[in-house]
């Protein structure tokens, strides 16, 4: 039992803010008469914020090399929708090449900040700064303030859902076999790894809260996947999101690149004493939120079906402050991929739900800019809390 307190009181920023996505979940749903959880919300509302969690990624490993942010990843997300145009609309070329490009163009880009950023010293808020009126100006140029319109792919990867190859009369048996598959899968590799620990000594939850996780994590994952299969079914971006949170989870917690990012914000100069090359790892920090910049780009140019001179506006403030809400500390060092996740939902569903009870736009940003700030004293003053001990 105390190690189980341990545990809740060293991730209190996680678990707190999971409950509190469950009680703004419970508000909405009971503010909007039933609405917020209908199958087809749901579905609406992971394709409407894609992108944005798809940037919170990347801006939560930003933010964990020192509390440093990335103003320019609205203007990559529009340069890249403008260069997927000028491939595949101008030049003719097939969607996937144009696709790809695309995402090299965004790489491109974050290694361009990240040379100035690592090797120049230039403090990234002003790089970035630079980059968001540079790549806005690309952007405009190749449009020519005009909308042009992408091929199918786009809008596949973006909006549609895999196909059905049962007979569902309403219900996609599809996905729910696949979320049977993945909660079976779940309980397997979860089980390998308890055995594995037990064998090589080390320290172990109880088999009742073993026991008790897995279960409530098999109950979420069918339970999801039901609710899709309500709807349209699995949609292809919710598979591209589980393997990006998949694989930047295990990079942040498993490998020593990871280990190096915490290092660096907890405290840069000791890191670099220890033998850490601080240079390279903000380097391909920078150049990854470039990529997924770009791959945010591609989902958000199929979701509009189209590339447009004003895309991107605005994104990099809903991601930024998903991450803070997310649990990530202002000074750097602390936060977690599930934390950015959770954080870009509850950004989610607040303006979805007041979105659904017709509140106006400028309320709704007042509302968000006072979440955020809530969310970044918390922070604050549980650490002046911590130092006061």
């Amino acid at each position: 039992m105390e190690k189980h307190k341990d545990l809740l009181r060293h991730n209190i920023r996680q678990y707190g803010m999971l409950f509190a996505l469950i009680a703004i979940v419970l508000i909405f749903q009971i503010l909007t008469g039933g609405i917020l959880l209908r199958p087809i919300n749901v579905t609406r509302l992971i394709l409407q914020n894609s992108y944005i969690l798809i940037l919170a990624v990347g801006m939560m490993l930003c933010i964990l090399t020192g509390g440093h942010i990335d103003l320019s990843v609205g203007s990559i997300v529009a340069m890249v929708g403008a260069s997927s145009a000028l491939f595949s609309v101008r030049m003719g070329l097939p969607a996937p090449l144009s696709i790809f490009l695309g995402l090299l163009v965004g790489l491109l880009a974050g290694m361009w900040q990240g040379f100035w950023i690592a090797f120049v010293k230039i403090p990234p808020f002003i790089v970035t700064l630079a980059g968001m009126l540079i790549f806005n100006g690309i952007n405009n140029i190749i449009l020519n303030g005009q909308t042009v319109l992408l091929p199918k792919l786009y809008i596949t990867i973006a909006s549609d859902s895999i196909p059905d190859f049962f007979s569902g009369n309403g219900l996609h048996y599809t996905t729910v076999i696949i979320g049977f598959i993945c909660s079976i899968l779940y309980v397997i590799v979860k089980c390998i790894i308890r055995t594995n620990k037990i064998k090589n000594g080390f320290d172990v939850n109880s088999k009742q809260w073993f026991l008790g996780k897995l279960a409530l994590v098999v109950l979420i994952i069918n339970l999801f996947t039901y609710w899709l299969a309500r709807a349209n079914g699995l949609p292809y971006i919710v598979i591209l999101l589980t393997v990006i949170i998949a694989v930047y989870s295990f990079i942040t917690n498993k490998t020593v690149a990871g280990r190096h990012i915490y290092a660096l914000g907890g405290n840069a100069k000791a890191a670099e004493l220890s033998g850490i090359n601080t240079r390279r790892v903000m380097f391909w920090v920078y150049a990854n939120m470039g990529f997924l910049a770009a791959l945010a780009g591609i989902v958000f140019a199929g979701r509009l079906n189209s590339a447009s001179p004003t895309a991107g506006q605005g994104f990099e403030l809903d991601t930024i402050a998903a991450c803070f809400i997310g649990g990530a500390s202002a000074t750097g060092g602390v936060g977690t991929i599930i934390g950015a996740i959770i954080g870009s939902f509850i950004m989610g569903i607040m303006n979805n739900g007041m979105s659904i009870m017709g509140i106006s736009t400028f309320w709704q940003s007042i509302i968000k800019g006072l979440v955020t700030i809530l969310a970044v004293a918390f922070d604050v003053i549980s650490k002046s809390k911590a130092k006061a001990r």
